[in-house]
Order: C-alpha cells, then sequence, then structure tokens
C-alpha cells in the first residue's frame, strides 16, 4: 500500500495527466495539472530533453504505479501474478488492478479517491464477502460482494460522500445498490473500462528485462 506525505499533484505533473489523487478537487479549477499548464514539476522543465525508449516504458509504468496506488514490490508482485496466468501478460496485470478491493469501492462511488478507500478499508470498515478485510490489495471475483460495516456514522459518512462524487458513473463490469450500500462484481472487466488507458505493452517490456 502507497502512502504519500508529499504534495501528490506533483506525482500528476510528472506524468503528464490527471491521476485523481486527491478526489473531486482534481475536477476542479484547483487541479494543479490544469493551472500549470501540464508542464512536469522542477526546475527548468523543459530542458531534460526528450526520453530514451527506456524512459518512456519507465513513464509508463511509474504512472500505472501512482494511479493505483502501489509501491514497486506490491507492483512486481502483481506482474508476477500476471505473467503466470493464461493470456496476455498486460492484461492480466490490469485486470488484477482493477480488481483490488481499494479499486472497486472507489469505482463504486463510496471512496472519493482510492486513497481515502485505503482508509476505510484498513480501519476496517469494508467487508468482501460478508467478512470484514484490511487489505485494500485484496482480489475480487466475479460474483464477488463489497458492503460496509453496520455503525450508523460510519454508513452516513459513506452516503454523504456518495452524494458529493454522485455524477461518477459507475462500470458495467460492477452493479451498485446504494441503498444496502453494495456493490457486486459482475463480471471481469474489459480493456475499454479500465480506470487508466495505459500502454501496457510498453510495461510489459520493461518489467520483463
Amino acid at each position: 500500500m502507497m502512502s504519500t506525505t508529499g504534495p501528490v499533484c506533483r506525482l500528476c505533473r510528472r506524468e503528464g495527466q490527471k491521476l485523481f489523487l486527491k478526489g473531486t478537487r482534481c475536477e476542479t479549477v484547483k487541479c494543479s495539472v490544469d493551472k500549470r499548464g501540464g508542464t512536469p514539476p522542477g526546475m527548468h522543465p523543459w530542458k531534460r530533453g526528450k526520453f530514451s525508449e527506456f524512459g518512456v516504458q519507465l513513464r509508463e509504468k511509474q504512472k500505472v504505479k501512482r494511479f493505483y496506488g502501489l509501491r514497486e514490490t506490491p507492483f512486481r508482485r502483481a506482474f508476477a501474478q500476471a505473467d503466470k496466468k493464461r493470456g496476455p501478460t498486460g492484461e492480466n496485470l490490469m485486470q488484477g488492478l482493477e480488481l483490488r478491493l481499494d479499486n472497486v469501492v472507489h469505482r463504486l462511488g463510496y471512496a472519493l479517491s482510492r486513497g481515502h478507500a485505503r482508509q476505510l478499508i484498513v480501519h476496517g470498515h469494508v467487508l468482501m464477502n460478508g467478512r470484514r478485510t484490511t487489505a485494500p490489495s485484496a482480489r475480487l471475483k466475479e460474483g464477488s460482494q463489497v458492503t460496509f460495516t453496520k455503525k450508523k456514522k460510519i454508513r452516513e459518512g459513506i452516503l454523504a460522500l456518495h452524494e458529493e462524487g454522485r455524477d461518477r458513473p459507475v462500470p458495467s463490469w460492477l452493479a451498485r445498490d446504494v441503498s444496502a450500500l453494495q456493490g457486486e462484481v459482475v463480471r471481469i472487466p474489459p480493456r475499454e473500462e479500465y480506470s487508466l488507458q495505459a500502454e501496457i505493452e510498453l510495461i510489459v517490456e520493461y518489467c520483463s528485462k
């Protein structure tokens, strides 16, 4: 699990696009990427020249890591698991990241960001298939259900946050019942509905070296 104590907006600017690390703030005029015109952080950012082939692969890998909130070791572990499965490694990797519990809670609209979803999970407020889990990296399968504890204060808070981000669409591979604060994985996420459209072939080339 990734814990960033510095200014996370610098991470978005480094990758040249919004990674939505600050929830709804990223959709307002306060977004640093919009305010600074997409310029990278640091002094004289445009004097660094073009990236090499290795640099392009590295940036793509870093973008995916930061978007899903992973550090290097968990990311490498996820890649190794994807490589062992049948089918394209890149597709397996992205599907595994999409099916992480923290990502599913966020995409259901019950958390404003993946960081917020991880906080809810670590504090024991999320139930996976009726059992409490404190592992944001827990993988859901087709038919898996996500619910929340029955604590009134927690449920009211989640509903209030859901109202704040109620315009966020829910992907077709998830089903949501807001009245019951429940969600379900209907099917394996297709490529066109990943949270992040990345050049996964570049990531596979980088991690296979």
